[in-house]
């Protein structure tokens, strides 16, 4: 086919931003790329390939003639304008989660399960982004040895709440550094020199929002549908990177070395694994990498023949962006650099 007509929806945002990076760098065939934000954002240019693409104010038919459109828009601005914008012929590929649980919607990583895409009706949906990460990893072990039971803690960076999360953690670490006690606007408490276990809101079983969407979407991602899954998720002081903990139970035994044998040749991941010599993944060094990073790969010493391990990447870019533009390679036909 000739060359791709693509909109970003959300251009302006700091997902919107990093879709041009990784756009910049993708195998798709791009006739032309289309920005769209809101009306305040109209007459900023956007750097793309050297050139600066002008922000167009988004109304469904503006974008009618897109081949496919990148939304990273609210919940209810995608539930919405996704299903106008599919039904004028364009693939929607939301990163949202408005359409993640629904049935006739594919919640696809391309590393796991990338044969859903095939499924869509116009729209294919991205998961959480503390979600993507830890599938990729889980993928190769299940394969190998069925997976039965998964434990994790999150290590969630502030930029999952958004840029002004992200903007307020280093206004609010100057201000602390200062004497001051500045109060929080994005966050429910202030995050400088602090954590807390709340992302999103509380469910009656004690559950964060954020902790269900990782058991019902890895269920959904990995056909699992009787995974057991408990999770316990942290808002941590890190700019960008989330972080997770994660321990594992199988059907059989598993034996660490062979679990960082399949994990050294899984798509998607790399191995940082040595220790004693300091070598494990960090939110700093996974931040503006497509990787999903593994370590500290070892026996779970709660559970013979468990994994425990540590999983980090950039929940920007693989966490959303980076994971929609594969989704597009898939469909149309390309495949990562």
């Amino acid at each position: 086919m000739s060359g791709l007509k693509i909109g970003v929806v959300g251009a302006t945002g700091m997902v919107g931003r990093e879709y041009l990076s990784i756009l910049e760098q993708s195998r798709l065939e791009i006739d032309r790329l289309r920005l769209f934000a809101s009306q305040r954002s109209v007459g900023r240019q956007l750097p793309f390939h050297g050139d600066q693409l002008p922000v167009e104010e988004f109304t469904v038919e503006a974008a009618r003639g897109l081949d496919v459109a990148f939304l990273s828009v609210s919940t209810e601005l995608a539930r919405e304008y996704a299903p106008k914008l599919a039904a004028a012929g364009t693939l929607v590929i939301d990163d949202s989660s408005a359409f993640r649980l629904a049935d006739d919607v594919p919640l696809v990583v391309p590393e796991v399960n990338p044969e859903d895409v095939r499924h869509h009706r116009g729209i294919i949906a991205g998961p959480n982004c503390s979600t993507a990460q830890m599938v990729v990893v889980l993928a190769p072990l299940h394969r190998a040895n069925g997976l039965r039971r998964v434990v994790v803690d999150t290590y969630q960076a502030a930029s999952g709440a958004g840029k002004a999360a992200m903007d307020e953690l280093i206004e609010h670490t100057r201000e602390t550094l200062a004497g001051h006690s500045p109060e929080p606007r994005a966050h429910p408490h202030s995050l400088a020199f602090n954590l807390f276990p709340a992302v999103d809101s509380f469910r009656d079983d004690g559950y964060s929002n954020e902790e269900w969407k990782m058991l019902a979407e890895t269920r959904k991602i990995m056909h699992l549908s009787d995974l057991c899954l408990s999770a316990t998720c942290v808002r941590v002081p890190v700019p960008i990177g989330h972080s997770e903990a994660v321990h594992l139970e199988f059907d059989q035994p598993m034996d660490p070395r062979d679990a960082r044998r399949l994990l050294e040749a899984a798509p998607g991941v790399v191995v940082v694994d040595d220790p004693r010599n300091g070598l494990y993944p960090q939110p700093a060094l996974a931040a503006g990498r497509d990787p999903v990073y593994v370590g500290r790969i070892r026996a779970d010493s709660s559970r013979p023949g468990g994994i425990a391990l540590w999983i980090v990447a950039d929940n920007v870019r693989k966490g959303a962006a980076l994971n929609a533009v594969q989704i597009a390679e898939l469909v149309f036909g390309t495949g990562r650099r």
